[in-house]
């Protein structure tokens, strides 16, 4: 293709430019145009045929020094105006308010995606369970090593901590009423019941929300985030079965092992308040082992088990479904913080009208 050709000639007192005023040719008529006083002459553009951003800021450089623009046509006039510092700039139309029936109608909507997102991932999950159980050799058991060490070995102090003090809250706040009407040995009982039926899965599950189930969504995210995910599919792996699964396992696993540690822990901090009120610490078992059986304890690790699969699903769900974006990750992992406690006390909720049907 040609280059273009621009050129600038003289004709009865008038300058006339022909060609095309384009950043390929605009250079030595620039340069010419430098030479040449302007004060109160006429450059006539009729035979411009084209005109970009470049042959713009020429004529509004002329257009500074005097020069007369005549026949300028819509393309360099349009340009033109843009650059004219006399007009002020043009805000855009504010734009509308949403009706609030159409607010309603768009979060419903977004609610409505989610559910079904939550619903798809729930039907993924149970097919790699199922995958799993078919063929265990194929599941990733080093990285669900590593995620019960994470998830399990590495939360014991934490949940050994506010275990100790929890079982001393309680049995101090509860002997000092009962200590009134010489009750105070009934404290063992209270507290025993209430930790291993409610309070330690209960307890360990909100720790462990903040804990690992943020750990899960922050770090699935950031992967999501970085097209790490994307990589992943493209070689040819399963997300769901390469990051969700051994998560889902560790924590289907550790948080039942958790809930024992801590029932034990809160247990022997009460037994040690106890001491205090004159109950000792074989009283203390005895009572224990009379109000706690063998149903109150497994109702209470399969209630763990099920705030397990919760923390590590939502955990898991909330970084598949991270946005684009520096805010993204920190966004999901708010979400499903927030949507773990949600469901736990949902969870807890289904638990207890079950357990009260059937007579647990």
């Amino acid at each position: 293709m040609a280059e273009a050709k621009l050129s600038l000639t003289l004709r009865d007192q008038t300058y006339y430019l022909a060609g095309d005023l384009t950043l390929a040719s605009i250079a030595p008529i620039w340069r010419q145009s430098r030479q040449i006083n302007w004060q109160a002459q006429a450059l006539d553009l009729s035979e411009v045929r084209q005109c970009d951003g470049a042959g713009a800021a020429m004529l509004f450089e002329l257009s500074q020094q005097g020069v007369l623009l005549q026949g300028v046509n819509d393309d360099c006039q349009r340009l033109l105006a843009a650059l004219d510092p006399q007009l002020a700039l043009q805000a855009p139309a504010p734009k509308p308010p949403t009706p609030w029936i159409s607010q309603i109608g768009i979060t419903a909507r977004i609610a409505l995606n989610d559910f079904k997102d939550q619903i798809s991932f729930i039907g993924e999950a149970a097919r790699v369970f199922a995958v799993a159980l078919r063929q265990p050799q194929h599941v990733r058991w080093g990285e669900f090593i590593r995620q019960c060490e994470l998830t399990g070995a590495n939360a014991l102090p934490i949940i050994s901590l506010i275990s100790l003090l929890l079982g001393i809250i309680l049995a101090f706040q509860s002997a000092i009423p009962m200590r009134q009407f010489g009750a105070e040995v009934f404290v063992a009982n209270l507290l025993g019941l209430s930790m291993i039926r409610e309070l330690g899965p209960l307890m360990t599950a909100i720790v462990l929300a903040g804990r690992s189930g943020a750990a899960f969504a922050a770090e699935i995210g950031t992967m999501k985030v970085n097209e790490e995910i994307n990589a992943l599919v493209t070689f040819g792996y399963d997300p769901m079965h390469f990051l969700v699964l051994p998560r889902l396992l560790a924590g289907l696993l550790m948080l039942p092992l958790l809930a024992i540690c801590a029932e034990v822990i809160s247990l022997l901090g009460g037994a040690l308040v106890m001491e205090g009120f004159g109950i000792p610490m074989s009283t203390f078992w005895t009572q224990v082992s009379t109000q706690v059986d063998a149903t109150d304890f497994f109702s209470g690790m399969l209630k763990a088990a099920a705030f397990g699969l919760v923390v590590a699903s939502v955990g898991c769900f909330r970084g598949l479904s991270t946005g684009t974006g520096a805010s993204a990750v920190g966004a999901s992992t708010t979400r499903a913080v927030v949507n773990i406690l949600v469901l736990l006390v949902i969870t807890d909720g289904i638990f207890a009208v079950v357990y009260y049907h059937l007579g647990w």
